[in-house]
């Protein structure tokens, strides 16, 4: 079997140079999270977080620990809602954009 690229480079080379592709991950991840899929949800969340600001500059900003916030949204992390809700905050300050939730039936 061949070698190809990682996925998580992948996604870094088609997020770097377009911010719809960015702000689609923030989108997917917190639409996982509102249809239950917390597994799903983290992980679009650290591939947005990878490919924008860091988990060292997320640090900083939300006042945690870097390792702390890694833990949170690895497959067995498990964040509260008051830090994912910081950490959503940040991400939409930092890209500029503002996620509204809209009811449907």
């Amino acid at each position: 079997m061949a070698l190809t690229r990682s996925f998580k480079d992948t996604v870094k080379a088609r997020a770097e140079p377009d911010p719809a592709f960015r702000d689609a991950l923030l989108t997917e991840s917190v639409d996982q999270f509102l249809g239950g899929d917390l597994e799903t949800g983290k992980a679009v969340l650290r591939d947005y977080i990878n490919v924008t600001i860091g988990f060292e500059r997320l640090a900083e900003e939300t006042g945690s620990s870097s390792k702390s916030l890694m833990r949170m949204l690895s497959p067995t992390g498990n964040p509260t809602a008051s830090n994912l809700f910081s950490v959503l905050s940040t991400l939409q300050k930092a890209a500029g954009v503002d996620l509204a939730v809209t009811a449907s039936r």
